[in-house]
């Protein structure tokens, strides 16, 4: 009897143990998943933090993965989280909402979040720890050994609050996270735009540093002489950004002496040397009106002196719905001046790339009765894009309206010579005032990501064009051949490929656009503000990063730009005498460059 009492109590502590050994082995089948966390603290406009204040925390689809309270210190946490890109909106009564997007998560790293709410302007500031601190846990990570059979070593994460001190939170310097590009380029000629003339000006530089850690002060600029006109010109910008999410307000002044051309034509010959000098400022922002709807806007005021003072005012804004999964309605309104950087864009330094590509960005200026004009627009833009996997689907209508539209015209020497007709500041061309015109269209497009370094864009849709009538300009008043223009739609199908070499780094972007026999220039939707525009013709694009010295600060990328490389969309009129000029919107040219990029 007491073997058997003994055997039974053997069994049934041997049972025990199975029992609490099992959770941890079945445990140690399934491999632990790595996370990381969100944390922060939210004050007033003065530093005070701020109880009750309630967190949102959304995840890559914008649907809503926790809710949290900050405590007495105004601190909170979002623990566990796997990494992804997460968002985070906060908000308090009596303040303006905060929200910031894109936080990334990584395994094992603690993201500290510095929110400030005002009632006027709202911020959220990604502080990063000092070297030293990135990490989040230290001794949580624990190898635990079982002598069972059925078990083995596991890779353990306990779960703890994450403490945090002021030491944790480094204080901003006067100037850091500085960046910057420098670029020299060449060409044969000037890149004209739908909205501008872009002026080769030879060296461009941008610089982008953040004061104190939670303001963003930018300063750009682009100076040297025209490729062909050989007359100097210069350009420069300063914006300022309140906050990491914050307003922008910027300035940006652009001054070029005309050529000696240019004032054989529009001056006196005892007059000064003719200058087109342009001042604007502008005001950007974006508001969270809901968890689903956003706003942008702003404005920009516009001062031109060329023979004239001009003024006019652009303002602007895109509401953007997101419907979840993937999918968004964007409603665009552009008056004045285009906005194609409404686009979203996920270059590289995306913002002192496109410092640098607009400050050349002269306004296009016309004659019209004796008396110089500025091409403007008014645009209204309803689009639709749904993202399924790999596979990005496009669709959008239009209506926009053009006045005192601006094309290239190449004439015979001495031909079609009138106070109208305003040599080119950019080039040997002229530039004449085809009137004012509508359109309106649609486009369908689809992108197809074949893995990290190859997309494929296929676009069709109906687009505005212009045209002229099969007939020869009787006269060299320029009235005559403004009535022969007349606004029509077209039909063009265009396909773009974007590759990057993983061995070279070699980044290329080609297309191409086919509308059909027929005599049209081609402005399509000028004033659009998705961030994948349509060009006539073929189109090449390559940036090429060149091997350097470790020792030194900055990288450096070659880039080519050939632009209608097949002269596609010039209209041909033709003169009684049996010459014939063209009217062109964008020319076929080429530049080439070298940027530092540190």
């Amino acid at each position: 009897m007491p073997r058997a009492r003994t055997h039974k109590t053997v069994t049934a502590l041997v049972a025990g143990v199975v029992c609490l050994v099992a959770p941890d082995a079945a445990k140690a089948v399934s491999p632990a998943k790595l996370s990381g966390a969100i944390t922060g603290v939210v004050t007033d406009s003065i530093g005070i933090p701020q109880m009750g204040a309630t967190v949102l925390l959304f995840n890559r689809q914008d649907r809503l993965y926790e809710k949290v309270l900050t405590d007495e210190r105004g601190e909170f946490r979002f623990l566990g989280l796997f990494p992804d890109l997460y968002s985070v909106r906060i908000t308090l009564s009596t303040y303006v909402p905060a929200f910031k997007r894109d936080i990334l998560v990584q395994s094992g790293i603690r993201r500290y979040l510095n929110v400030n709410l005002n009632s006027l302007i709202s911020s959220i500031q990604l502080v990063y720890p000092p070297p030293g601190q990135a990490g989040m846990m230290s001794d949580d990570w624990k190898w635990v050994l079982r002598s069972a059979s059925a078990t083995r070593p596991v890779l353990r994460f306990v779960d703890q609050p994450v403490a945090h001190t002021k030491a944790d939170t480094p204080r901003g310097a006067v100037f850091s996270d500085t960046r910057g590009i420098l670029r020299l380029s060449a060409g044969d000629g000037p890149q004209a735009t739908s909205v501008a003339n872009e002026a080769d000006l030879g060296t461009a530089f941008a610089l982008a540093t953040s004061l104190y850690g939670n303001n963003m002060l930018q300063v750009s600029g682009n100076l040297g002489y025209g490729a062909q006109t050989g007359v100097p010109a210069a350009a420069f910008r300063t914006a300022y950004t309140r906050g990491t999410d914050g307003p922008q307000v910027s300035v940006t002044m652009r001054q070029l002496f005309a050529s000696g051309r240019m004032n054989a034509a529009v001056a006196p010959a005892d007059a000064t040397m003719a200058v087109l000098r342009s001042v604007s400022a502008g005001f950007d922002d974006r508001t969270e009106i809901t968890d689903q709807l956003s706003l942008r806007y702003g404005f920009s005021m516009d001062s031109v002196s060329f023979l004239d003072h001009l003024n006019y005012f652009s303002p602007y804004a895109r509401l953007t719905y997101s419907l979840g999964d993937g999918s968004a309605v964007d409603f665009s309104y552009t008056s004045g001046n285009a906005r194609p950087d409404l686009g979203t864009s996920a270059e590289q330094d995306t913002d002192l790339q496109r410092d640098i590509s607009t400050l050349g960005l002269f306004p296009r200026i016309s004659m019209r009765g004796g008396r110089p004009r500025i091409q403007r627009g008014e645009d209204y833009e309803l689009a639709y894009t749904r993202k399924v996997g790999s596979r990005t689907y496009y669709v959008s209508v239009y209506r926009e309206s053009v006045s005192d539209a601006a094309l290239s015209l190449v004439a015979p020497a001495g031909m079609f010579a009138s106070s109208d007709i305003l040599p080119d500041l950019f080039s040997g061309n002229s530039i004449f005032n085809a009137g004012n015109y509508a359109s309106s269209g649609y486009t369908a497009a689809v992108t197809q990501n074949m893995g990290d370094n190859l997309s494929a864009t296929f676009m069709y849709g109906s687009m505005g064009a212009l045209t002229a009538d099969d007939r020869e300009v009787v006269s060299e008043s320029p009235d005559d051949l403004r009535s022969m223009i007349r606004a029509g739609r077209r039909h063009a199908a265009t396909a773009r490929v974007s590759a990057t070499s993983p061995w070279t780094g070699t980044r290329v972007i080609a297309s191409y656009q086919w509308t059909g026999a027929g005599r049209w220039a081609m402005p399509g939707h000028i004033y659009g503000t998705q961030s994948f525009r349509q060009m006539p013709g073929l189109n090449v694009y390559i940036r090429q990063p060149i091997p350097g010295l470790s020792v030194l600060p900055w990288r450096m990328e070659a880039t080519a730009d050939l632009r209608n490389m097949l002269a596609q969309g010039y209209l041909p009129v033709g003169m009684v005498d049996g010459q014939r000029l063209l009217l062109v919107q964008t020319p076929r040219c080429f530049r080439g460059g070298l940027s530092f990029i540190f």
